[in-house]
């Protein structure tokens, strides 16, 4: 039995139907999936959406910390790897002596004339551990329990979205560490 729907043959109208069936979305990693506020606006992004498929670098910052000059490196690095995928992501936090401007718009306004920052900053946001965010409780878990002991802890998550590396505040971006890391990730 020939069986004919609208003229053409059932399994031709299942090969039409398939191909233009929206194509699933790739899972989530678990590390990016978090919706997280822009640093002194509204606008929410879904890390999954804007970044799966990058290298991301998270870092908790402040502004008046002794490792403040950190975002000079942070910049370099995003700007020196951003064409080829990599993102730097900051997330100001007042939970290491307090060294972040209360007023979102003052960091902001900070980062972006004092050190010329361009890559993302998010909302004010905690890292340390036993009230960190589920994004920092994460990363830190992925770490083998590294949470962050001061400002500007860096985490590296490759294209999969999985934890490569976990460097604290005295690593400085400017680090051949993170530069292999970094470039291994990119590579991959």
């Amino acid at each position: 039995m020939n069986l004919k729907l609208a003229g053409l043959p059932c399994l031709a109208m299942v090969i039409l139907m398939t191909s233009n069936a929206p194509k699933a979305e790739a899972a989530c990693a678990s590390l990016l999936d978090h919706s997280v506020r822009h640093l002194a606006g509204e606008q929410v992004d879904r890390l999954c959406d804007t970044y799966q498929g990058q290298v991301v670098m998270i870092v908790n910052t402040a502004s008046k910390c002794g490792f403040t000059p950190q975002f000079d490196g942070l910049e370099a690095l995003y700007r020196k790897y951003k064409d080829q995928g990599f993102t730097v992501l900051g997330f100001p936090s007042q939970d290491f002596g307090g060294q972040e401007f209360a007023d979102e718009a003052e960091a902001a306004d900070f980062c972006r004339l004092t050190y010329g920052v361009q890559f993302p900053m998010y909302a004010t946001t905690h890292a340390k551990k036993g009230k960190a965010h589920p994004l920092f409780q994460g990363l830190a878990e992925a770490a083998g329990g590294d949470y962050p002991s001061w400002n500007f802890h860096k985490y590296i998550i490759n294209r999969k979205g999985e934890l490569v590396g976990s460097f604290g505040s005295f690593t400085g971006p400017s680090s051949g560490r993170i530069a292999r890391v970094i470039e291994d990730a990119l590579g991959s």
